[in-house]
């Protein structure tokens, strides 16, 4: 299993999937993971025919975080300054890989299937959508070393379930399982572990079927909403709808409606 490449991908229907791949390892992100998602990641970008990435992960850990027994950085900086600049430019790429998932105007998935903390929880905070199993389980155990989550841990976890939570998992150091991750707003869904990668197959097929200008203007402008007031939020709505209004498959899509269901009376 250590020759295997710590990173498969397939494409199938539109949809590029993505497989962490060192289950002797609990999936601890690599340079060689990294280096290899990246690579998939921008193929998914530049290529028009996939429509979706998913992200999932084989063994019993969807991810344990970044190999800290490999790889490591001899001359780590021991200044603020330098660590802070080693957050930003090193860590096997970590900081620019997650936020082009988030530029990228498609939509990601990740398929958590058991326990997922540390930076591979950052991935999946990353993705426009998170599914987890009923086996899942999320903590940021940086707390155990002193530090905080170094690749939008914090960031992205309190925008996206409030301080509330960032503090039960960040300050806290406590772990959610899936139950808890659903309410908190972590997972969008909780799935039975059985049959659980086809059921987030299914939902990708489901993406791939969405209009794409629509799936690309929405997560900008979600995220643009996210950042201003009310006011300036509907200004986004409106500039985002002042283009796609024009689509030409926003014409037919509507001419179909009126014509079907939607288009009848009582």
């Amino acid at each position: 299993m250590s020759d295997a490449p710590h990173l498969l991908t397939q494409d199938q229907d539109g949809i590029l999937i993505v497989t962490l791949n060192r289950p002797d390892k609990l999936n601890a992100l690599s340079a060689q993971t990294m280096a290899l998602f990246e690579q998939a990641l921008l193929r998914f970008r530049d290529t028009p025919e996939l429509r979706v990435m998913l992200i999932r992960a084989t063994g019993r850990y969807f991810c344990s975080g970044a190999d800290l027994k490999s790889g490591g950085n001899p001359d780590y900086p021991r200044t603020p300054s330098g660590i802070r600049e080693n957050h930003r430019l090193n860590l096997n790429g970590m900081q620019r890989i997650y936020d082009e998932m988030e530029h990228i105007e498609k939509p990601i998935v990740s398929a958590i299937h058991a326990t997922c903390v540390g930076g591979g929880l950052e991935m999946a905070l990353s993705c426009d959508f998170r599914l987890a199993a009923k086996s899942a389980a999320f903590s940021f155990p940086e707390g155990l070393f002193g530090v905080l989550p170094a690749s939008n841990g914090v960031s992205r976890l309190t925008r996206m379930c409030g301080p509330h939570w960032a503090r039960w998992l960040i300050m806290g150091n406590q772990k959610a399982d899936a139950d808890r991750a659903l309410i908190m707003g972590l997972v969008h869904d909780v799935l039975p572990d059985e049959g659980f990668d086809e059921a987030a197959l299914d939902f990708c097929r489901h993406l791939t079927k969405q209009n794409a200008e629509q799936m690309g203007a929405a997560k900008i402008a979600i995220e643009l909403a996210a950042e201003v007031g009310p006011s300036m939020g509907r200004h986004v709505e409106r500039m985002a709808n002042s283009a796609l209004m024009l689509n030409p498959a926003y014409l037919e899509g509507m001419e179909r409606y009126m014509k079907g269901v939607g288009g009848k009376k009582d």
